[in-house]
Order: C-alpha cells, then sequence, then structure tokens
C-alpha cells in the first residue's frame, strides 16, 4: 500500500456501541466517512467489524521482571501490543525512556505515567523511585512533568515486619501529593492489591486504582462517588495462588490475604461496574506478564459479569474518552483493528484481527 494510496473500509465500523456505519475511507493517515473526490493512485479495500484501536490501560513498555530493558526489547513488546491490536497504551510505570517510540508510526501511542513512585525497599527492585514520604511531593512534579498527563505510586506493598500488605504513605503526604500533580495538570493512579489504603488515597482526591482487588462494601460506594476508575488487570490477579504459593513458609498471613484477594476478585469487579465504577481493561504487561494480553483481559472482565457490550467498551470507546484520545472520528488519526465477527456478540473474536491499520497504513 504506497503513501498516496486510499483504504476503503467497509462492512460494519462500529464508531460507538450503537453507532454503526457501513464505511469508512482513509486518506492521508486520517479517518473520512465522505467518499474521497480526488482518483487515488491505488483503492485498498478491507471488509469486516472495524472498531477503533484497541487500549491497554495498564501496561509497562521498556519493562521486564528484572527492570528497565534495552530498546531492542522495547521494540518487541510494542509490536507484541500492535499484533493484537492494542494501538494505544497506557504505559502506568516505566523506568526505560521510550520516547523515541513517538517518532515511529508503525508502533502503538503511548500516554506516560513517568516512574513508578514506591516506598524505601517497598517495592520490586530497578523498577521505582523509592523514597520517604517527605519527598513524595517533589517526586511526584518531576513525574508528573516527565509522563503525559499521569502520575503512578505504589499505594500498597509487602511490609516485610507486619507479614502482610500495608499502605505505604500517610494520609497527609498523598493529600499534598495528589494535589502538586492535579495543579501541573496530571492525574494519579496507584498499585493497589489491599484494602488498607484504599479510603485514603480516595478521599485524597486520586483519579485511579489500578488492580484494585481490596475494594469492598465500605469503599465502593466512595469510589463510586468520587468516580475514580480502576483497571483490574485480572489476567495479572490470575497470577496471585502461584505467589501465595511461593511466599506461603516466610509470609503466611500474606499468601493467605493474596488468596482471599484471588478468590472474590469476579465479584469485586463486578460489584464496582454494578455500582457505577469507570473500569477499564489493562494488562500489567511487562513485569513478569507478557504482551500481547488484552484479549484475554476484555474476556476475563465478561467471567466477571460484566456485559460484553460494556465490557468492549473498556478497551475501546469508553477508554478513549478517558485518556482523551479520539476514536474513530472524523479526521483522527486512522488506528484501527478489523474483525470477522461482531465483537459486541462475542468478545473472544478479539483475539483474532483480520487486519490492524495504524496510522492508515495496513500493519498486520
Amino acid at each position: 500500500m504506497s503513501d498516496h494510496a486510499v483504504l476503503h473500509v467497509k462492512g460494519r465500523v462500529l464508531v460507538g456501541p450503537d453507532d454503526v456505519r457501513d464505511e469508512l475511507w482513509v486518506v492521508g493517515g486520517r479517518v473520512t466517512y465522505d467518499r474521497p473526490v480526488t482518483p487515488a493512485t491505488e483503492t485498498v479495500t478491507v471488509e469486516g467489524w472495524a472498531l477503533p484501536g484497541l487500549v491497554d490501560a495498564h501496561c509497562h513498555v521498556g519493562l521486564d521482571a528484572h527492570g528497565p530493558v534495552d530498546a531492542a526489547t522495547a521494540e518487541k513488546q510494542a509490536l507484541t501490543d500492535r499484533e493484537t491490536g492494542a494501538l494505544l497504551i497506557r504505559d502506568a510505570g516505566s523506568p526505560s525512556d521510550t520516547r523515541w517510540i513517538d517518532d515511529r508510526e508503525d508502533l502503538p501511542k503511548i500516554i506516560r505515567a513517568g516512574r513508578h513512585i514506591a516506598r524505601t525497599r517497598r517495592y520490586i527492585r530497578n523498577y521505582a523511585h523509592e523514597i520517604e514520604p517527605d519527598d513524595l511531593v517533589a517526586y511526584v512534579a518531576r513525574e508528573a512533568r516527565r509522563g503525559d498527563g499521569w502520575v503512578k505510586l505504589v499505594g500498597d506493598w509487602i511490609d516485610r515486619e507486619a507479614g502482610d500488605l500495608t499502605a505505604c504513605w500517610p494520609r497527609d503526604a498523598v493529600e499534598a501529593a495528589i494535589a502538586e500533580a492535579h495543579r501541573l495538570g496530571a492525574r494519579v493512579t496507584a498499585h493497589c492489591f489491599a484494602e488498607d489504603s484504599l479510603r485514603d488515597l480516595v478521599e485524597a482526591g486520586i483519579d485511579c486504582v489500578e488492580h484494585a482487588t481490596g475494594l469492598t462494601e465500605d469503599t465502593i460506594p466512595l469510589f463510586a462517588e468520587r468516580g475514580v476508575a480502576i483497571v483490574p488487570t485480572l489476567v495479572n490477579i490470575a497470577t496471585f495462588p502461584d505467589l501465595a504459593a511461593g511466599g506461603e513458609k516466610k509470609f503466611p498471613r500474606w499468601s493467605a490475604h493474596m488468596r482471599r484477594l484471588h478468590e472474590r476478585r469476579y465479584d469485586t469487579v463486578r460489584a464496582a461496574y454494578d455500582a457505577g465504577i469507570p473500569v477499564f481493561a489493562g494488562t500489567d504487561a511487562g513485569g513478569s506478564l507478557a504482551h500481547g494480553l488484552v484479549a484475554a483481559e476484555v474476556a476475563e472482565l465478561t467471567r466477571a459479569g460484566i456485559p460484553p457490550v460494556a465490557a468492549l467498551s473498556a478497551t475501546t470507546w469508553a477508554a478513549r474518552t478517558w485518556l482523551g484520545r479520539p476514536g474513530l472520528t472524523e479526521g483522527a488519526p486512522a488506528d484501527l483493528v478489523v474483525y470477522g465477527t461482531d465483537p459486541r456478540k462475542d468478545v473472544g473474536t478479539l483475539a483474532t484481527p483480520r487486519r490492524v491499520i495504524l496510522n492508515g497504513r495496513v500493519v498486520a
């Protein structure tokens, strides 16, 4: 397909869950619903069910289980996500500088949250700035300036003295830090597995919580009232039993806690959805988890009881609106995925894209 070709997508174009059109064209890398009047050097036609490029709202490009990776490895990670249709990534914390990806029209678009900010010796080695509460505001300001409108805190982690998950930050520290991020125009999210940190973070003004396995009937109404989103990363929560088994001997309380969080994971997510909490799809790829799992995460959301169209929206229409990025609107960059069957009826079809189109070019 040449740079001057026109791409014609026909079949069913899912501009929104209820806004379905018969066709669109891609001219100059952008979406239009007006038939081109200028003859093209060639016209390429793709048929099927078209969706906006999928969103992985919790992903880590440039990171593996041991810390930052080289550019070649980061490129492979981004390409793996692209092949599965994830064309917009919210990178929820990475120590790597991946700005070079912005210059590559063949790689997914990334919204960065800077580097994780954690308490000293309270997170995975080589991942985060590890600091104490007195420095939290300064580090949040630093990452707010480095990121793309997001900052990532580690809200809880295992406390070796307690032998279980505990909150990482005192209330006054997170209040000041979140206020500073908001002053600088950034939103704040936090890694939270357990129950203890949630109320303080939400009442301090946090915008999102990752994993959110510790939600309870006491905190779900608070999240709903404040409009705080969650990204459950259920494909990651599936690893909790193995993690618990590995820590059983040294930290039995922590292991038992992780198993409880895992056992109620689907009920937690469904209760959050039923209460009106915004739920978005994210995989947590890039630590110990493989890339390219966005279709599996959407399927997990439906297993939790979220209706298929709502689960689909969590990785397409609603997710793009939440992140401030366009979907298949007139003049938007032509980032879309085409499937052989209607994904609204079976989200399993997300696992087998027919065509992936990025910046108006067929890339897979």
